[in-house]
């Protein structure tokens, strides 16, 4: 039990916070995005494709659209 505690723990430290972005974006909570991911994934089987997707244009985002302090930043 102690190992699926921190296997668990281990994936939402390190995740892409896809969910909670998301989340945030559409005014949703982020358990319901989640639930979502993990029924689509057991009824279809493209939710954790779908995720991946999602995780991989965030971190694009963030790549690309990074805040400048100021002119002079360029």
């Amino acid at each position: 039990m102690q190992r699926i505690h921190a296997i668990r723990h281990f994936f939402e430290k390190h995740g892409f916070e896809v969910s909670s972005r998301l989340g945030d974006r559409m005014g949703i909570k982020a358990k319901n995005i989640r639930l979502f991911f993990i029924y689509s994934s057991f009824a279809v089987g493209f939710g954790f494709l779908l995720y991946l997707t999602f995780a991989f244009w965030l971190r694009l985002k963030d790549l690309v659209y990074t805040k400048r302090t100021s002119v002079f930043d360029l």
